[in-house]
């Protein structure tokens, strides 16, 4: 794990986090099946830490340059606030989301694994890598996950986030204490 002397600054800021699919959100294999249909795998973890990041206040979005009903459903499951797929020019999708929230750059995460991503990444006020990411986005990265992407990687960086801004422990007695049943977390956590 690489964590630079001001990442929980940048990270107490966020207030969007923007990911990736293929190596992020997934490990980036592309499974193609008899007909054509493509299959991705999602971490449950991952997508539970981006429902985490939501009941926190937070914003969640994907950028990603392939489009794939996979995505549009695991998004929709977790109820992303804003998915932008077929996006091979990254940059022009971030302006977007940026303008959509009335967000500054240093309010915005971006989680990211390879070169494609760099012009959003060095644009973001907190920048984050999975831990099998380019050696590109590593360098440039103020978090990079011990994890792989779609082998935790989110979650790690949803928890460095959570926690810069005061919230883990909160989440933590949420689900301690004998009375917990939060529905809608609960459900999400498959």
């Amino acid at each position: 794990m690489k964590i630079s002397g001001d990442a929980f600054d940048r990270a107490r800021r966020v207030q969007l986090i923007i990911f990736d699919v293929d190596g992020v959100l997934t490990d980036g294999g592309i499974y193609h099946g008899a007909h054509g249909e493509l299959f991705k795998a999602f971490h449950c973890r991952d997508g539970f830490g981006m429902v985490l990041a939501r009941s926190c206040g937070l914003k969640t979005a994907i950028i990603t340059g392939r489009t794939s009903a996979m995505t549009t459903y695991r998004a929709a499951e977790l109820k992303v606030d804003a998915v932008m797929q077929g996006q091979m020019n990254k940059r022009d999708a971030y302006k977007k989301l940026k303008s959509q929230f009335n967000l500054t750059d240093d309010e915005i995460c971006y989680v990211a694994d390879d070169l494609i991503d760099l012009p959003v990444f060095v644009q973001v006020g907190f920048r984050a890598a999975v831990g099998d990411a380019a050696q590109d986005v590593v360098e440039r990265a103020h978090f990079v996950a011990n994890n792989f992407g779609g082998h935790g990687a989110v979650r790690e960086v949803v928890e460095f986030i959570l926690k810069s801004k005061g919230f883990w422990q909160g989440i933590i007695e949420r689900y301690t204490t004998p009375e917990f049943d939060d529905k809608e977390l609960s459900a999400m956590n498959q």
